[in-house]
């Protein structure tokens, strides 16, 4: 028999939030439920005429007296499970009895219950980690990666999506910030001390006598390339009375002098002139970091040169130059879809093979992913909480009710109908020992 439409009250569409909107799957589910709960209606009827039948007809047949306590039960069954499954939702009979309706009376605090057993339960560092692992996200993003046609989409939609961020940031906008983001941190940080790091590190390792074994090979090939203009020189600052062989052979000694001492500095690791160049460099790192003169001395340079205009015009060229190379880039993709992979598609493709083959890489960014998402998700489990704490108290109370209704209804009228016969074979049960005991 086919089952009429009921019509189920709702508020305009516009009014009602998604969550609690009439779907079509929700229109299948009522129509079950008017069958369901015609079924269990139809017993309970069924049950209350046979009562009425058998306590007429039971003084003259008093076998019947088991039918009959079998539908007086049953009855009783039916309708306090009846009541207990419309007390739920609504007021039996429209009647405002006591601790009825109570998902529409209870609604907030329903879901602020909701919220925390969420909380509680499922957005937990342990469980979403667990989760997560399990997933072995890492791998599967690295398989994903490591096709062509992935990550060539990936590229694209990388270039297409910071392209299009750039084209709306003014470069005034972009200036500011690089002023307050960089250029200001610059400011309030001391130079010298982080200059004396700086030759802390070009000093380790005697990473410094290299740079002076650069230099001496740079002199001694100055020396060798000008070895004739230094004699000129020499030639021509000494005096007009003093001979010309007596300049050559100033000129030779001085060239042989320092080609001697070049020689002897870079053959010789503990040479005193490698000593003396320790030395200083030591002490050049003790005033930056001690003297006050030197320190105010470098805070001044790197003041002079922040404030110098060619700062700020690097930084617009920097940007210029990024925000060019970028709308080309984009553009390059957009117009040449059958080109061979560019060097950030093989970049890309080769991160997820590499991952794919090393398993301690792969662990990596599975252990990565995992603390990235058990963090995040243990940061905002308290603000989801409220957030379906407050969603529910937004709703409409009996719009509410009438939605749990069309999902849980159809089970809940297995209550009654178990309810019925099961109260059934208790009063049978009842009326069988009553006889017993009564021999």
């Amino acid at each position: 028999m086919a089952i009429p439409p009921v019509a189920v009250p709702v508020t305009p569409s516009a009014a009602v939030p998604a969550a609690l909107q009439i779907t079509p799957d929700d229109e299948v589910k009522r129509v079950r439920l008017v069958q369901m709960k015609r079924v269990a209606t139809l017993m309970l009827v069924g049950v209350a005429l046979l009562f009425v039948v058998t306590r007429l007809l039971e003084s003259r047949y008093p076998w019947l007296g088991f039918v009959r306590a079998f539908a007086e039960a049953a009855m009783v069954g039916g309708i306090a499970d009846w009541f207990a499954v419309t007390a739920l939702f609504r007021h039996p009979m429209g009647i405002p009895i006591p601790h009825t309706a109570i998902v529409a009376s209870r609604k907030d605090r329903i879901g602020t219950a909701l919220g925390n057993f969420v909380q509680r339960n499922f957005l937990t560092r342990e469980v979403v980690a667990s989760k997560i692992a399990a997933m072995n996200l890492g791998d599967r993003a690295a398989q994903w990666l490591a096709q062509p046609e992935n990550s060539r989409r990936l590229a694209r939609h990388a270039a297409h999506g910071l392209s299009g961020a750039v084209g709306v940031m003014r470069d005034e906008d972009v200036q500011e910030m690089v002023d307050r983001g960089i250029v200001s941190r610059l400011r309030r940080m001391q130079a010298a001390p982080l200059m004396a790091r700086l030759f802390e590190l070009l000093t380790t390792g005697g990473r410094h006598q290299a740079l002076l074994d650069d230099a001496l090979r740079l002199a001694a090939k100055f020396l060798n390339e000008n070895e004739a203009m230094i004699r000129e020189k020499v030639k021509a600052e000494s005096p007009w009375w003093v001979p010309g062989a007596v300049d050559s052979r100033v000129g030779d000694k001085i060239v042989s002098g320092v080609e001697k001492t070049l020689v002897a500095v870079a053959a010789d690791p503990d040479h005193p002139l490698r000593q003396r160049y320790d030395e200083a460099v030591d002490r050049f790192v003790a005033s930056l970091r001690e003297n006050p003169d030197t320190i105010a001395r470098f805070e001044q340079i790197k003041l002079d040169v922040l404030a110098h205009p060619g700062v700020a015009d690097f930084s617009r060229d920097v940007w210029g130059d990024v925000k060019a190379r970028l709308a080309t880039y984009a553009e390059r993709l957009a117009d040449d879809a059958e080109k061979e992979p560019d060097q950030i598609e093989r970049w890309l493709a080769g991160l997820g093979q590499a991952v794919l083959e090393d398993p301690v890489l792969s662990a990596k960014v599975d252990g990565w992913i995992v603390e990235i998402v058990s963090y995040s998700v243990e940061q905002a489990r308290e603000e989801v909480a409220k957030l379906i704490s407050a969603t529910v108290a937004a709703w409409d109370a009996d719009a509410t009710s009438r939605k749990i209704e069309l999902q849980i209804g159809r089970d809940l009228q297995f209550i009654r109908i178990n309810g019925t016969i099961v109260g059934g074979l208790v009063g049978l049960i009842l009326y069988s020992a009553g006889l017993l005991l009564n021999r």
